[in-house]
């Protein structure tokens, strides 16, 4: 199954007789709403998903973006349309990272056909809208469990008998720096594989070979159990859709940095090696 779709077949999509549902998933953290953005221009037909209200629960003990509330988040798929027989495609802002947020939701709670749009919208050259569709109410049931999930003493098993990557950027990862969370470092025995070495300039994902060899660099593999986190769980999606890209399943750790960091009984590792 594709994970990712281009700009011209998603125009090619929409334009025919049975055109996917769309969700504009625009969010920077630490940046202004995404709402504003939605206004003023997007894909005709998109729905906004709002993701720290519709896509994560509220920060806390389990991280600053744990997983949300399925009632919550089924609702707001149903409210945008998403339906289990119909395609969904998602696109975000310049880092494409809220965007492969949802796209995991989706495919961990059981829809079967979710892609994102590579490079987002920054690569859509078609028409843009400012008028709020009214989808008709969709059908989705969210039922987690189609994708691995770890939590923190999974990640810190998986990182010693698997493969266990750290998505954020790599000061971060050594320790060197830490503008968020409240202990600088990462879980032991995790390798640094910053998600923003999956694209290029544009944003658009590397070509399959190309991201199967770093990660093969990496120790990685289609027959490697692979888990990822990040610092709360959003970065990391866009690394797991990279490595689906790949050809490589891997699991997620939602709570990420900022769950295992705020637990003063983990351990933590500085320095370049995990």
């Amino acid at each position: 199954m594709n994970d990712i779709i281009s700009a011209s077949e998603l125009a090619v999509e929409l334009a025919g007789d049975y055109p996917p549902v769309v969700l504009d998933i625009r969010y920077l953290l630490g940046g202004p709403h995404g709402r504003p953005a939605y206004e003023a221009g997007h894909i005709p037909g998109a729905v906004f998903v709002d993701l720290d209200a519709e896509l994560a629960g509220p920060p806390g003990s389990g991280g600053r973006h744990p997983l949300p509330d399925l009632e919550v988040f089924g609702a707001a798929m149903r409210a945008a349309g998403v339906s289990v027989t119909r395609p969904v495609v998602v696109y975000g802002g310049a880092q494409g990272w809220a965007a492969a947020r949802a796209w995991w939701l989706l495919r961990w709670t059981g829809h079967a056909s979710v892609r994102v749009l590579d490079g987002g919208l920054a690569v859509w050259d078609g028409p843009l809208s400012v008028s709020t569709p009214a989808p008709a109410a969709g059908d989705f049931v969210p039922v987690p469990g189609a994708l691995p999930v770890l939590d923190a003493d999974g990640a810190a098993a998986l990182a010693r008998r698997g493969v266990l990557l750290d998505a954020r950027a790599g000061e971060r990862y050594r320790g060197e720096v830490e503008p968020i969370d409240r202990v600088a470092g990462h879980i032991p025995g995790a390798r640094s594989a910053p998600t923003t070495e999956n694209v290029d300039a544009d944003g658009c994902f590397l070509p399959p070979a190309t991201l199967a060899s770093r990660f093969a660099r990496l120790g990685a593999g289609a027959d490697t159990e692979v888990g990822v986190y990040c610092g709360s769980g959003v970065s990391a999606a866009h690394e797991v859709l990279a490595l689906a890209v790949a050809g490589i399943p891997a699991a997620l750790y939602p709570g990420s940095w900022s769950e295992w960091s705020s637990d003063d009984s983990r351990p933590v590792a500085t320095g370049p090696n995990p």
